[in-house]
């Protein structure tokens, strides 16, 4: 199976910025469509951004503009650049690879105080 690692997430001061990266092993990455999602306390899980193999990208409106998603296949990994973080912004935040069936990080928990 395609195992997923999340990483850089912590707290965060409401306007600072924060990058995720998620380390996939176990398939071949560039075949994988790719993203991220999150849930916030209380909240169903959301999509944030997504990324196709072709390099596409996605984005929930209420992060446009202000994060970026991105991968490096030749480090079979996938990057969420998050600036100008706001408190609602909290959350724990979970990659995500899709080819024949979906594949899950085990989360990263993001803190943003106000």
């Amino acid at each position: 199976q395609v195992q997923l690692v999340e990483s850089g997430g912590g707290l965060v001061q409401a306007g600072g910025s924060l990058r995720l990266s998620c380390v996939a092993s176990g398939s071949i990455f560039r075949s994988f469509d790719l993203g991220w999602y999150r849930q916030a306390p209380g909240k169903q899980r959301e999509v944030v951004a997504r990324i196709t193999t072709a390099g596409t990208t996605n984005y929930a409106d209420s992060v446009k503009g202000r994060f970026t998603v991105s991968r490096e296949n030749a480090k079979n990994t996938i990057y969420l650049q998050m600036n100008s973080l706001k408190p609602e912004d909290t959350a724990v935040y979970y990659c995500i690879a899709v080819s024949w069936r979906e594949y899950w990080g085990q989360g990263t928990q993001v803190t943003v105080s106000s």
